[in-house]
């Protein structure tokens, strides 16, 4: 009964973080990038394009192409969806035409919907900012889509999109995944600059596409404030008691080959804090001079002496 109750009480903060980072994914797509065409890839910039031409509203858009896609990665694929992923690819999308300057004047929200009119090569858009600030309203709107994603991701959801045609060409392509996402997003954003016949909007698309990326991968995984250190020694022993004794951390030894003499050699790991990292220097170099240490980036750690910044580990 009480691990029920802590599954229940998970499920609930976890589409709860979902919706909350709707909101800002969709409050970057309306006040910033919608009005002023910027594209970075995915279904977004496909649904830009039909609110362009159209003039149909892009949450709505979005939805009505993800769904055949669940369904082609579904008979393809063979890829099962859960319950979040829906959930995250509806509430964003729903969110981005709640969230519109329009919508939120309907609403009551907003009193003076002029404020926040603006006249774009004979068109009239609804945004935060003025077209003279058209470059803060891509960075502003690449942040804000950034967090949104990373905190949807963070609660176990999803936005569907572009994966699905990236794990296509990735079973019948024989492409890596990485390359699949370029070939996909590049696309998209060459053709909303080509279909809206301004090539400057390629520039804020890529632009777009690399800041949501990195502060997406931030948000998900939080900075790395931990660090993992490796040392190869043969005094790993006095390293690890002045490491018990100075820094508090456990070790953990790893057995390996030494490439140039075929040795066997003890390989010490261990995790500290940021701060920690020049006192475990010294302690290495005035050990052994001639220890070969390497420090890596560690985005999250879950045991004694650190805190965990994930909000959970597992969907159920």
């Amino acid at each position: 009964m009480k691990q029920r109750k802590l599954n229940l009480k998970r499920e609930i903060r976890q589409y709860l973080g979902i919706i909350g980072g709707s909101v800002i994914f969709g409050m970057g797509y309306a006040w910033f990038l919608v009005p002023y065409n910027i594209a970075p890839g995915g279904v977004g910039g496909i649904a830009q394009l039909f609110h362009y031409f159209f003039g149909l509203p892009v949450g709505m858009t979005m939805i009505a192409i993800n769904i055949p896609l669940f369904v082609i990665s579904f008979i393809f694929i063979g890829k099962s969806f859960g319950a979040k992923s829906l959930f995250g690819m509806l509430t964003s999308s729903l969110m981005t035409d709640l969230l519109s300057l329009p919508s939120l004047a309907n609403l009551g929200f907003i009193s003076n919907l002029e404020a926040y009119t603006f006249m774009v090569k004979g068109r009239l858009v609804y945004a935060m900012l003025a077209p003279t600030d058209i470059y803060l309203s891509a960075i502003a709107g690449s942040v804000l889509l950034g967090v949104g994603l990373g905190i949807i991701f963070r609660f176990r959801g999803s936005t569907g999109g572009t994966d699905i045609p990236v794990a296509l060409i990735k079973q019948k392509a024989g492409l890596s995944i990485g390359t699949g996402y370029w070939l996909v997003e590049t696309f998209i954003i060459l053709s909303v600059g080509i279909f809206l016949q301004d090539l400057k909007l390629v520039i804020w698309g890529f632009l777009n596409l690399f800041i949501s990326t990195k502060i997406t991968d931030l948000t998900s995984e939080g900075l790395p404030y931990v660090k993992g250190v490796y040392v190869i020694s043969k005094e790993v022993n006095d390293i690890k008691d002045e490491i018990f004794d100075k820094l508090d951390r456990g070790v953990t030894f790893f057995k390996g080959i030494s490439g140039y003499k075929q040795e066997d050699i003890n390989v010490l790991f261990c995790v500290v804090n940021r701060r920690q990292v020049p006192e475990l220097t010294d302690i290495v170099k005035d050990i052994d001079k001639d220890a070969f240490m390497i420090v890596t980036d560690v985005h999250d750690v879950m045991g004694y002496g650190f805190r965990t910044r994930q909000f959970s580990l597992h969907d159920n």
